[in-house]
């Protein structure tokens, strides 16, 4: 509901849509004809668009979007399995040449245009409204599955208030003996596939539900209706808690995590560049992609928040400020991650080492020449990696080395990082219900705030059509998808397949509309009349040429990728306590090439939509009005004239505005010349 309506009396007045989310029809009432002489006085309603309370309310907000759970588990994932160091300066290019770029393009698009994702591409041209479709679209399948993980945080969370936790030690059967399945693993990884997902073998085993996460599934989507059902008058104030709160607790894991034994190690181990990793394709592809989605470009959130901003907001320092904290909030994760993990590790080789020594103890040869080493409880590893070379690897047991770096190397992929690994070393801090509790409702709130971000994705051009109420209750119907006991498995594939491809491909279409059809050279002008400076033109040759060239490279991979290697998943058996990776059936094939397609899909139907619609009034002798961006290939100019400030001065409108001329195709530039 706009705040400010006035009714100007004015021939030539800027129509200026609703405040909140009514995209839908966007484009219509944007531009009159400067060519009509119309004698009569016309009423027009100018509207204001609502917008943030204050400047830090909306740079939260855009932090809490792009600062993710993807920070805490996938950048030092990645990091750990490519290089450390190496993977961080690859990163730091990929982002400084391609995400930065881009990420301003939407920030100057979105507050440009004052639009959402539909109304800003249908803005430029009617042909390219699909683009803000499929955005729509890949926001609402990540939606689905983004809300089922913090339903798992829900469900940790709620388990944290206990001591000991229930993930420290194994169950034990009727008969006083601990559970095969835990025995054969680690409390952890029982708890986290067998009590809090009760996990199937395969995808194939559904339709039985988890009516634990089921519940906690419910709650999560009533939180988010809550925190969004006022559109951003609402959600911007809630981001002052969960955007804040997450780092608070960073901070004092990271305090907490260097004062740990292995912490040093496994920080040293994460900042040591390896740069033969550079000459992998796989490692290239990985850094685009996570540059990719940090920054949520292509999901539509960013252009959304950026459209209540006011005109002269400078987004240009905005951009580069939100990528420069997504960068530092990514090596803190990471800092308290290689911290905990090599705690993590060392305790693991320190019980490896006290193991062995027990193992060998009885041999009095092997005593007598070591008795500093099986006299004293506190061995270092230093001391035993030395007796293994000389003497260990000799003896006729199965001994190992206890490397700390070979415990470092055993990787632990996405959600295990974060449910198992980590879990697993709070539970050996002192109080560590205190830091579970702390750990999860961190989760919980770095989940909510991109969750907050991907819904208003969705809500702002869609608003016109579906209420939040009734997204959200969409939302939780297909979300029971993921409550199943297979559920985990359809969240991988949701989750490496629904949003990667499809946002690439869109990502795509809005660098070519802006750099090509639109123009790179007008587009910065437009941005220089709304900023009244001047953008560095090194934007241009980045927008038209290294942008595209480096998302065509990386969307070619990542087909060349799906294709030549077979979609596969990984699965937990029950029997042997272990993962095993599965090729997907026909049938989830089958699910997985339709989400891509149904993602991707409007970009075609709507232009040739309006291709043929441009045509059949062609061949009528009919004008597409000048409520239309794109007529015998022209496209308009991005509107820099706010219309919050029209509404409140309806006398400065100027009734011929160089805003509201429509660019001209060739020949009509020769008509009007020779005129």
């Amino acid at each position: 509901i706009p705040k400010n309506l006035a009714k100007v009396r004015n021939r030539h007045a800027v129509m200026e849509k609703a405040p909140l989310p009514a995209d839908a029809g966007a484009g219509e009432g944007q531009h009159t004809d400067m060519a009509a002489g119309e004698q009569e006085q016309e009423f027009a309603v100018v509207t204001t668009r609502d917008g943030w309370d204050s400047k830090l309310e909306y740079v939260l907000a855009q932090v809490g979007f792009s600062v993710g759970l993807g920070n805490v588990w996938r950048f030092p994932y990645l990091c750990h399995q490519n290089g450390g160091g190496a993977f961080m300066l690859l990163y730091i290019l990929l982002m400084l040449l391609v995400g930065v770029p881009l990420f301003f393009l939407e920030l100057a698009a979105g507050q440009s245009i004052r639009q959402g994702s539909i109304g800003v591409w249908k803005q430029i041209s009617p042909k390219l409204a699909g683009i803000g479709f499929s955005s729509c679209v890949v926001c609402f399948f990540v939606a689905l599955y983004y809300n089922v993980i913090i339903s798992w945080s829900l469900f940790y969370l709620g388990n944290s208030f206990q001591n000991p936790l229930p993930w420290e030690k194994c169950p034990q059967t009727l008969n006083g003996t601990m559970v095969k399945e835990c025995e054969l693993s680690s409390p952890t990884t029982y708890f986290w596939f067998r009590e809090a997902l009760d996990i199937t073998n395969s995808i194939n085993q559904i339709g039985e539900f988890n009516p634990i996460i089921t519940g906690c599934l419910l709650a999560a989507w009533a939180i988010v209706f809550l925190a969004m059902f006022k559109g951003i008058k609402s959600s911007g104030k809630v981001m002052y808690f969960s955007s804040v709160f997450p780092y608070i607790v960073l901070l004092c894991f990271l305090i907490r995590g260097l004062l740990l034994d292995g912490a040093s190690e496994g920080i040293i181990y994460m900042l040591y560049p390896k740069l033969e990793i550079w000459g992998s394709v796989k490692v290239w592809r990985q850094a685009a992609t996570q540059v990719f989605f940090a920054l949520g470009l292509g999901f539509g959130s960013v252009i959304a928040y950026s459209s209540y901003n006011p005109r002269k907001n400078n987004c240009h320092r905005d951009a580069l400020m939100v990528s420069s904290i997504n960068f530092l909030t990514s090596v803190l994760a990471s800092l308290v991650v290689f911290a905990v993990l090599g705690f993590r590790a060392k305790n693991i080789a320190l019980h490896c080492v006290r193991e062995n020594l027990q193992l060998v103890s009885g041999l009095s040869l092997v005593t007598s020449d070591n008795p500093h080493l099986f006299n004293n409880s506190d061995v270092t590893l230093e001391e035993y990696t030395e007796w293994y070379h000389s003497q260990g690897a000799q003896l006729p047991f199965n001994l190992s080395n206890c490397s700390l770096e070979t415990e470092m190397n055993k990787g632990v992929d996405g959600t295990g990082l974060a449910f198992i690994a980590f879990t697993e070393a709070m539970t050996q801090f002192p109080a560590a219900p205190f830091w579970s509790a702390m750990f999860f409702l961190m989760l919980l709130n770095l989940g909510l705030s991109t969750m907050f971000g991907t819904m208003e994705g969705m809500l702002t051009p869609l608003a016109d059509h579906f209420t939040a109420i009734a997204n959200c209750v969409v939302g939780f119907g297909i979300g029971l998808l993921f409550t199943q006991r297979c559920g985990n498995y359809f969240v991988t594939m949701f989750d490496d397949y629904s949003a990667t491809l499809p946002l690439i491909i869109v990502v795509v279409f809005e660098n070519f509309s802006v750099a090509w059809i639109y123009g790179a050279d007008r587009f910065l002008k437009d941005i220089e009349k709304m900023l009244q400076w001047h953008p560095p033109l090194i934007y241009k040759y980045l927008w038209k040429y290294v942008c595209p060239l480096a998302m065509i490279g990386l969307l070619g991979a990542s087909l060349l990728n799906m294709f030549f290697e077979t979609p596969s998943y990984s699965a937990w058996d029950r029997d042997t306590a272990s993962k095993v990776t599965l090729a997907y059936p026909g049938w989830a094939l089958a699910l997985l090439t339709s989400l891509i397609i149904i993602a991707t899909l409007p970009v075609p139907i709507c232009y040739i939509h309006h291709t043929l619609l441009g045509n059949l009034r062609r061949s009528h002798g009919q004008r597409g009005g000048a409520n239309h961006s794109l007529e015998n290939g022209n496209y308009t100019w991005c509107s820099t004239e706010d219309p919050d400030v029209a509404a409140q001065d309806s006398t400065s409108l100027s009734p011929v505005a160089e805003e509201n001329y429509r660019l001209l195709n060739q020949e009509d530039e020769e008509e009007s010349s020779s005129v």
